[in-house]
């Protein structure tokens, strides 16, 4: 595959670190997953949201089913595996019922959801979806294993509303996971037991997936963050660590001013740079700059939004 380096929007900084240094970079290998961001709009407003949402956001504007049906053909051209659902609330979008209907009649989904009353309102809807020819998972966020903590940021009773919808949707048949926060002093083994004893007091089995991610702080932060160079890359990094990095398999699709654009990963849609144009054949072709402070969790500890099915 031929990749082009550089685009002329790119910032000055885009190949080069601020003291003159080659900037590392991924370059994509395939497209396994294509991830579509449902739009920053959100029924809550946490303040540590790493997209800014809360009621009434468009930063990125609500997608319809419209917007999406080409971009899953040409995804399919491409021999993606799987389509995953990003927001903002991804059931504030009112054709998200719909969407996930047509996505699962092609590939395997995974949701990403508060789990609250936007999704809860909708499980008469989703119910029939369990006989889609492929599956739909839901991750839920549950911030830590108690309420008090949990409902702090996200309001009184978002807790319970979670535990409620991974119970309902577990009931129905649809696979379930959690996404929680992970602190830099937390004792890690110690809070998995906790989640794991919440999970079995509502019916869950002990196999379910919990997934810890760092705080990546609200868009438009510039964190610092060490840079990471061509050096670092070949001395901390194989070829095959770096195929694993989010850039190299998947993208993500935003709908900004009324336009469909292609952004390298889940993470970096605060920052023009990584948008990659208006297809995913042009958007493969690029090599991604590991810039923005958010690559720096990549690197270090291999954070990555991706959940196989």
């Amino acid at each position: 595959m031929q990749l082009i380096p550089v685009k002329q929007t790119h910032s000055v900084n885009w190949l080069i670190t601020p003291d003159g240094q080659p900037r590392g970079y991924i370059a994509p290998h395939t497209l396994q997953e294509l991830w579509f961001h449902t739009g920053t709009a959100c029924n809550l407003r946490c303040p540590f949201c790493l997209e800014g949402s809360k009621p009434g956001d468009n930063r990125l504007e609500l997608m319809k089913l419209e917007d999406i049906q080409p971009w899953i053909h040409e995804a399919l051209c491409l021999g993606v595996q799987q389509f995953s659902f990003t927001g903002g609330e991804p059931f504030i979008a009112k054709d998200m019922v719909k969407i996930l209907e047509y996505a699962s009649q092609y590939r395997p989904c995974l949701v990403l959801t508060n789990g609250t009353a936007p999704l809860l309102q909708r499980l008469p809807q989703l119910k029939p979806l369990i006989s889609s020819p492929y599956s739909i998972r839901f991750r839920i966020s549950i911030d830590y294993p108690d309420a008090v903590q949990h409902d702090k940021d996200r309001g009184a009773g978002s807790f319970l509303m979670a535990l409620k919808a991974l119970y309902e949707l577990h009931q129905i048949g649809f696979p379930v996971s959690v996404a929680r926060q992970q602190p830099r002093e937390e004792n890690s083994e110690d809070v998995t037991n906790q989640y794991r004893m919440l999970l079995d007091n509502i019916g869950l089995p002990h196999s379910t997936p919990i997934i810890p991610f760092p705080d990546f702080a609200p868009p438009f932060t510039h964190s610092k963050t060490p840079q990471i160079t061509e050096y670092c890359m070949r001395t901390y990094h194989s070829p095959t660590s770096r195929q694993q990095f989010m850039c190299a398999f998947s993208k993500m699709v935003v709908k900004i001013r009324g336009r469909l654009r292609v952004y390298a990963c889940t993470l970096v849609d605060d920052d023009p740079d990584y948008d990659l144009g208006a297809n995913l054949h042009e958007s493969m072709h690029q090599q991604i700059r590991l810039g923005h402070h958010r690559c720096y969790s990549c690197f270090a500890f291999g954070a990555s939004c991706s959940e196989g099915t």
